[in-house]
């Protein structure tokens, strides 16, 4: 889900809530994904949404056992700067890849849930974040990265 709120992120600023809902998001997974996102803010649903079986009431990400962090995703996009990802459900973001164009093209992440988990544990916090750090998309083909807090 995470990763559809990524693309909503880049192809809807500047769009009202009705012309988001009609845009098409590429392929039917992501706009289903819109809707039920949308279906979320409307009706307030928790993340029971998306498990199996649902969970608990009260209960929340953490509690399926991935080393997931119930939080709400932090994604900023702006016609000027275009969208900077800070963090998503599979963790803190510390890089943005971009293209020659300066599309978003991948992101280094730590996944904090995790990076507790082995802290908790009695691992070295530094050993825990460098062991639990990781990149999606295309990162390593980026002609530039930033840190999407400063940039």
């Amino acid at each position: 889900m995470t990763h559809s709120a990524a693309m909503a992120a880049e192809i809807l600023p500047g769009l009202t809530v009705l012309e988001a809902l009609n845009t098409d998001l590429v392929c039917d997974a992501i706009n289903t994904a819109m809707r039920e996102l949308f279906l979320q803010i409307a009706y307030g649903r928790s993340q029971t949404a998306f498990s199996d079986d649902g969970l608990p009431i009260g209960a929340g990400l953490d509690d399926l056992g991935k080393g997931l962090r119930s939080q709400t995703g932090t994604l900023y996009s702006t016609l000027k700067k275009g969208p900077r990802y800070l963090e998503l459900a599979e963790g803190y973001v510390t890089k943005l890849g971009l293209d020659s164009e300066n599309r978003v093209i991948g992101y280094e992440v730590v996944q904090l849930g995790k990076v507790m988990e082995a802290v908790r544990a009695g691992k070295d916090a530094n050993e825990a974040i460098k062991a639990n750090t990781s990149t999606k998309g295309r990162f390593a083909d980026a002609v530039k990265t930033i840190d999407p807090r400063e940039e």
